[in-house]
């Protein structure tokens, strides 16, 4: 017998047999529509957390720069401001801050302020910190920032000074000495960072410096995560000692503008890399040298820093500080200040004229 179906029989019979698949798959869909409704919704609520933080750190910034405008003047060179103070009479002596500091840190410490006594002093937030520029097309490598500020010491008509650096200031001032040595009387070496070493804080710290990524991150997230870790940090930078009570005059808030925090990164970038090419080097250097380092310090340490670096420099002073760390300007201002005075004292013996010579009568 033979079967017959009809157009409809054969419709119906294919519509159950589909159905179940087709229910199955709108839910597939729906499933996805659901995740992809939820991604977009994070994505937007992620975008409006960082919209909100930029917007927030936008006005800290401006506060921060209302809070603390510039103490001293400007000098453009090479198309490059940079913001400086000049104090006081005498024989020059030239400051350079530290990665993440600006003069205000001499300032706060009070070395500047009794170095002016004595001394002209002048002090140069180095390009990116404080209020000083620092462009993108260059590699603001320690030999770079040496050219740009000798260019802006002979500007201002400033021969021959005592070159006092502190922490990542200290390359710059090898630098300086190294490229123009007879235009450096003496160097006074604080706390620095001379040879290279693994360090676990370049991968950490260096992204903000990144283009693109790196400057979401700092009109962001970088801040913020600042003002979390700098109790600790802070603690670390003057251990073994004590955070001196001085510190709480240093403006924190102009080291977490996004400006600054680029210049920062970018310097904790280069630093290894910058300290291998000076190592090699450092056999030429034919200033004074003076340095000061604390025995305790966690940011450099003092044996494979310090002392190593009083063995390559012929003609150079090591001063040990038991119990001090890294912030030795703020920890033990009066070594610190002893230091200076001791390299303007081996200076002034290397440019005395030499004695003429005595005439002995022989006895008659």
């Amino acid at each position: 017998m033979v079967n017959s179906y009809s157009t409809t029989d054969i419709a119906v019979s294919t519509f159950e047999q589909q159905a179940p698949q087709g229910r199955a798959s709108w839910a597939r869909g729906s499933r996805r529509g659901r995740r992809s409704g939820r991604r977009v919704a994070t994505l937007l609520g992620a975008a409006t957390l960082l919209a909100g933080a930029a917007l927030l750190q936008h006005r800290k910034t401006r506060q921060a720069e209302e809070d603390w405008p510039p103490a001293g003047r400007f000098i453009r060179v090479d198309g490059v401001r940079l913001h400086y103070v000049d104090r006081g009479e005498g024989r020059p002596v030239l400051f350079l801050h530290g990665n993440g500091a600006s003069i205000e840190d001499f300032e706060a410490s009070g070395l500047l302020a009794r170095a002016a006594g004595k001394y002209r002093v002048i002090a140069i937030d180095r390009p990116g910190f404080g209020h000083s520029d620092r462009p993108r097309a260059t590699n603001w490598t320690p030999t770079a920032q040496a050219e740009l500020i000798h260019k802006a010491i002979s500007g201002l008509g400033v021969e021959r000074p005592i070159v006092v650096g502190h922490s990542w200031g200290t390359m710059v001032a090898l630098a300086f000495a190294l490229d123009h040595p007879e235009d450096v009387a003496a160097l006074v070496l604080l706390s620095g960072y001379y040879f290279p070493t693994v360090r676990a804080d370049v991968p950490l710290l260096s992204p903000p410096a990144i283009p693109v990524i790196g400057d979401v991150m700092r009109h962001t997230v970088s801040p913020w995560l600042g003002r979390l870790i700098a109790p600790a940090l802070i603690r670390r930078i003057f251990a073994p000692a004590p955070v001196s009570e001085s510190f709480a005059d240093f403006p924190i808030e102009l080291s977490l503008r996004p400006s600054q925090i680029r210049a920062a990164a970018g310097d904790t970038a280069l630093m290894v890399p910058a300290a291998a090419a000076l190592s090699q080097r450092y056999g030429e250097i034919d200033v004074p040298t003076v340095i000061v380092a604390g025995s305790g310090d966690k940011i450099a340490d003092f044996g494979r820093q310090s002392r190593h670096l009083a063995r390559a420099i012929k003609d150079s002073e090591l001063n040990e500080l038991p119990g001090i760390g890294h912030m030795i300007h703020h920890s033990a201002p009066d070594r610190v200040m002893a230091a200076i005075d001791r390299a303007v004292e081996l200076a002034d013996e290397r440019l005395a004229p030499a004695a003429a010579p005595q005439l002995v009568e022989a006895p008659a």
